[in-house]
Parts: structure tokens; sequence; C-alpha cells
């Protein structure tokens, strides 16, 4: 049986997958190429950073459990610097990219992540209320 957090990691990972595959269709058929362009790119980074999050935090978590020391952190670092290359290849290739909209991707696994909490909160209360 799979863990609250393990069901987790596999819904925000589906949503990202979701929300790309409907950029990628908008970026075929829609006439603002650049911009979902930059969204693609820029989702792409975050749902990089969000495999990463949860691969840290899962290692972090078995870790403490077994009640050893960490040694590394959650990857800060790593999915600053992904960021930071999303944007510059943004700027570089700006005929090609969005630049707001590369922003805008790479926050979007948070909001993913913010949205599936507050629907996965909602669904236990009613099924307690049930």
């Amino acid at each position: 049986m799979m863990s609250n957090f393990d069901s987790m990691i596999t819904r925000q990972r589906k949503w990202m997958l979701y929300w790309l595959a409907i950029l990628v269709l908008c970026a075929g058929f829609l006439p603002y190429t650049r911009i979902f362009l930059g969204l693609i790119l820029g989702s792409s980074i975050s749902l990089y950073n969000l495999w990463l999050l949860q691969y840290k935090s899962e290692k972090l978590g078995r870790t403490i459990a077994a009640g050893e020391k960490p040694r590394t952190g959650l990857g800060t670092f790593s999915r600053m610097a992904a960021a930071v290359l999303a944007v510059v290849v943004a700027i570089r290739f700006d005929a090609y990219f969005h630049l707001y909209a590369v922003i805008f991707g790479i926050v979007s696994s948070y909001l993913i992540m913010t949205i599936d909490i507050i629907v996965y909160q909602f669904v236990i209360r009613n099924r307690k209320e049930d």
C-alpha cells in the first residue's frame, strides 16, 4: 500500500506532466508559440525541481528515521541553479522564449503542490463527514 507521501508525489508528478502536455498542445496549435515555449521551458525545469525536492525529502526522511545524522540538505542550490539556467537560456534565446513565461513556468510546480494540498484536504474532509 502506498503511503500518503508516495501518493502525494505520484499525484503532483502526474499533474505536472498533464500541465506540460497541455502546454505542448497549445504551443503547437495556438499563435502564441513564444509564450508557450517559455512556459514549457520553465515548467520542465519546475518538474525537475519538483522531482529533486521530492527525492531529497524522501532521502532526508529515511536518514532521520534510521537515527542517522543528515549529510545533505534538500538541494536548494541545485534547484536555484536550474532556475537561473532556464532564465539565462530565455534571455539568450529571447526570439524563442518569453522571459516572464519562463519565470511563471518555474513557479508552476509550487502552484500545483499548493492546489494539490488544498484539493486533497478538501477530499479528506468530505470523506470524514460521510
